[in-house]
């Protein structure tokens, strides 16, 4: 009787996997048991009779590597758990026990050790509900066939039903939970990757979209320009090429590296991240207006200002403010103290800002807190 649990990695998928090759020779160790039905049918006193049980005994031991082989890669399998749906198993299993009852036709006495591994079997196959029966009646059956004449009491045999039974109902319940786990490690995974593709391809939309359509109707304003206001036109194009630089470094950024900021990703990310604290948000349908140069430094002042909000505020409402020379944050909660007070998050963020010859100014209102980053 095979006691041997493989446990089943995390990330294997969700197709069956060969089974190992050394799997069935740990479950060959256990027909040793079979070793007094073969000799006692090549000591008996009726060659033909005698031999006829060693052939079934063998046909017996190999039936019982089969069935374990198939229950066992199933398991492996995560899709169809053991003792869950009998299927083939089921025929396999009633083989045996015809194989069993042959055997003891056959060879007597020594032929009721395959009581044991007929019960493991049934473990194996059956639902719960019809095993614990399935292996009482096997009991109580080694125990009555000690009534034959000239045949022993089998309590031995009794007790060997009952103590590999449970083993193997242990066995085949580790089993079957770790199958449950990896199947539900898989759903989760899979869930993530949707999840994050959909807020990929929102986030996607939220840089592009706005963009794509504001430089749509500046081509065509400046096609229609072309011929009647030249000087018109050749300042439409230099902000359609500007729009579109931009545009183009901002999905490149999304691309190569999905949490690098860039000032369209963070106002998408605000507005999720604001609507999970219920904060009314109003923010900026587009980001044209702000230079290239400082679109690094206004995607930081939006993170940290909405950080803040989120954490310290408790607002009930946030508005961002873009334009060419600033950024600026505003909530109605009661902001982190008095703007004398900043965390390494502000300090961070004011250093950046000098570094690009802008200032960080925080500023109580009535009510409400303001975080802005101007440009001198």
């Amino acid at each position: 009787m095979s006691t041997t649990v493989e446990v089943m990695s995390e990330t294997a998928p969700a197709a069956p996997r060969v089974v190992g090759r050394r799997g069935p020779w740990f479950a060959a160790i256990w027909l040793f048991f079979l070793i007094d039905p073969v000799r006692a049918g090549f000591q008996a006193d009726d060659r033909v009779r005698g031999l006829s049980g060693v052939a079934t005994t063998v046909v017996f031991a190999g039936v019982y590597l089969l069935l374990w082989w198939r229950m066992r890669a199933r398991a492996q399998a995560f899709g169809d758990p053991v003792g869950e749906t009998p299927g083939a198993g089921s025929a396999l299993l009633l083989t045996l026990a015809g194989l069993g009852v042959l055997m003891m036709v056959l060879l007597g006495e020594p032929g009721v050790a395959c009581l044991v591994y007929v019960a493991v079997a049934a473990v194996m196959v059956m639902p719960v509900r019809w095993a614990a029966p399935t292996v009482i009646a096997i009991a109580v059956l080694a125990v009555l066939l000690g009534l034959l004449p000239g045949w022993e009491f089998e309590f031995g045999v009794a007790f060997g039903v009952v103590a590999a039974s449970v083993a193997v109902f242990g066995i085949r319940t580790i089993i079957n939970r770790n199958a449950q786990l990896v199947t539900a490690h898989q759903r989760n995974a899979e869930l993530a990757v949707d999840n994050e593709r959909s807020r990929f391809a929102r986030d996607l939309h939220d840089i592009l979209g706005h963009s794509l359509t504001v430089i749509t109707i500046k081509a065509e304003l400046a096609r229609r320009l072309i011929d009647v206001d030249p000087e018109r036109t050749r300042a439409e194009l230099a902000d359609l090429e500007r729009l579109s630089r931009d545009a183009l470094a901002d999905v490149r950024r999304a691309v190569e590296g999905y949490r690098d900021l860039t000032l369209p990703g963070e106002l998408a990310r605000a507005r999720t991240a604001l609507s999970a604290a219920e904060i009314e948000a109003t923010l900026p349908n587009s980001t044209e207006d702000v230079p290239s140069e400082l679109r690094e430094l206004f995607a930081w002042t939006v993170r940290e200002g909405v950080t803040n909000v989120i954490r310290h505020s408790g607002a009930r409402h946030c508005e961002v403010v873009l334009g060419p020379g600033r950024a600026e944050v505003r909530d109605d909660g009661a902001g982190p103290g008095t703007p004398s007070v900043r965390g390494s998050g502000l300090a961070g963020l004011q250093e950046r800002a000098a570094a690009l010859g802008a200032r960080l100014v925080t500023t109580k209102l009535d009510p409400g807190w303001s975080l802005a980053v101007v440009v001198e």
